[in-house]
């Protein structure tokens, strides 16, 4: 298992920024896609962006596009999403996880290795 670890949440003011780390020890991390996902409470987790293998490709889902970036680095093992702008529905606990299929895929069912998560709250 990869089992990456996810880092960086906190309580800000809507408009601030935050950067979300999602790192592994697992030197196999490299080779997968990366996605990041969200829950809210009383809500399905949900797609928030993912970052190919090569890191050539990124998706992102409509709420958060032109606000986050996904990034990765090698030498660290590392995925980040940069998260600017923030709004009140922003508000979640924050997820990565690793992808083994071939294609680049939106679903939750298609990751795993999931990380315990990291609790991102925005407030007014």
């Amino acid at each position: 298992q990869v089992q990456p670890v996810e880092s960086g949440g906190g309580l800000v003011q809507a408009g601030a920024s935050l950067r979300l780390s999602c790192t592994s020890s697992a030197r196999m991390f490299n080779r997968y896609h990366v996605g990041w996902f969200r829950q809210a409470p009383g809500k399905e987790r949900e797609f928030v962006a993912t970052v190919s293998h090569g890191g050539g490709i990124t998706e992102y889902a409509d709420s958060v596009k032109g606000r986050f970036t996904i990034s990765r680095d090698y030498a660290k093992s590392s995925v980040y999403l940069q998260m600017a702008n923030l709004e009140l529905d922003d508000t979640a606990v924050y997820y990565c996880a690793i992808s083994r299929h071939y294609d680049l895929t939106y679903a939750v069912h298609d990751y795993e290795d999931w990380g315990q998560g990291t609790q991102v709250t925005v407030f007014s």
